[in-house]
């Protein structure tokens, strides 16, 4: 049940950190928020992404053996993206709740 949660919660984080990714971008932002970033906003929001990555690298070793986690930690990256991609195209103001990193 708690390697069950640890992946869960990986996963999340990896979602997390797709979202404050493509926030990063104008373009996303634009589409979440409607009005320009914030200056340094971009690169607060990279960092977060980064380090919510790393962070479900580290859910993942966790759970598994190296080998078995960078295949799970990769595999979750991947529908993290997909998951982006699919919000941003209909649904992008759900990604609000993401946006309170980059200020305003």
């Amino acid at each position: 049940m708690r390697d069950a949660l640890m992946l869960a919660a990986a996963l999340a984080v990896c979602l997390a950190g797709m979202g404050w990714l493509a926030l990063a971008m104008d373009v996303h932002w634009e589409q979440v928020r409607g009005a320009g970033q914030p200056h340094g906003a971009a690169r607060r929001l990279r960092w977060l992404g980064a380090v919510a990555l790393a962070a479900g690298l580290a859910l993942c070793l966790g759970v598994d053996h190296a080998s078995m986690a960078a295949l799970v930690w990769i595999m979750a990256l991947g529908a993290s993206a997909i998951v982006v991609a699919m919000v941003l195209t209909w649904r992008p103001r759900l990604l609000q709740a993401l946006a309170w990193a980059g200020g305003r």
